[in-house]
């Protein structure tokens, strides 16, 4: 049997949403896949303080900032912040265009307070309810902070989110040769959320670090995911498994489809494909 590398999403995928607990029966099969001699790393686009709660459960590395933050065993492989010209540019040309954004430094998450404001006048009208609850809940578990705290610390990555497609029309004019625009699932009600992205990096591209640095074939990977920000990473592994509870196009791109993370997903799929 060859000696494989696992690679998790996070949100959707090995948690619930902003969730940092994984279902006992994750946590069981990681640990048997790695006693069968298998690595198993973490590949998110959480930043590294959003993600650090995860690393007691004893994961052989990860991929943090969707690429832009790698470890291997505690050694740091990769390590691209945006420029401070590029930030300056991206934060300057998102709020100009009324985007609400949250950007994401090593040790440390900070959003535009207008973002939660906009929301809960939307929530009292009735809508956007639900993307609220789901947003402070996040806040609370991931420690995101106000931007009034942000002290142009480097940013690896910005969360953008506004109320149409056409506001994102000079953004990503003027940023378009440095960046890529990863666009979610749209909300039912209009909100576009997406994540601008250094073209530097990205999730497949870590996988490659990751099978350079241990010296395994790409072709021996395989990568769970549930949106289209694991895109990147699900063309570049062996095979790729998005959840059930995720993006529709995202399945449809993947290669199979597991249960979803609350019906023990991973670990029927680790046995599906005889990693336990």
């Amino acid at each position: 049997m060859y000696k494989k590398i696992i690679f998790l999403d996070i949100d959707g995928t090995l948690t619930e949403a902003g969730s940092n607990v994984p279902p006992e029966s994750a946590l069981f099969a990681i640990r048997k896949a790695q006693k069968a001699g298998h690595y198993v790393y973490l590949c998110t686009g959480r930043n590294y303080e959003m993600l650090s709660p995860l690393l007691k459960y004893g994961f052989d590395g990860i991929i943090g900032s969707a690429g832009g933050y790698i470890e291997a065993a505690g050694e740091i492989i990769y390590d691209c912040p945006m420029t401070e010209e590029q930030r300056v540019k991206a934060l300057d040309i998102f709020y100009k265009n009324g985007i609400f954004r949250t950007v994401e430094c090593k040790e440390g998450t900070f959003t535009d307070e207008a973002f939660k404001t906009f929301l809960r006048e939307n929530a009292r009208e009735g809508g956007n309810s639900e993307l609220l609850r789901w947003r402070e809940q996040l806040e609370k578990e991931l420690n995101i902070r106000p931007m009034n705290e942000y002290s142009d610390q480097p940013v690896y990555k910005i969360v953008f989110m506004g109320t149409s497609l056409d506001q994102l029309k000079e953004p990503k004019e003027v940023l378009e040769n440095d960046f890529s625009f990863v666009i979610h699932d749209p909300d039912e009600n209009g909100i576009v959320n997406g994540e601008l992205l250094n073209r530097k990096f990205n999730k497949g591209i870590g996988v490659e670090y990751v099978c350079r640095h241990l010296g395994i074939p790409v072709e021996h990977t395989i990568g769970f995911g549930d949106s289209m920000n694991d895109w990147e990473m699900m063309k570049t592994v062996g095979v790729s498994v998005c959840m059930q509870n995720g993006s529709e196009h995202l399945k449809k791109i993947s290669d199979d489809v597991c249960l979803s993370v609350t019906d023990d997903g991973l670990y029927h799929a680790f046995r599906k494909y005889h990693l336990i």
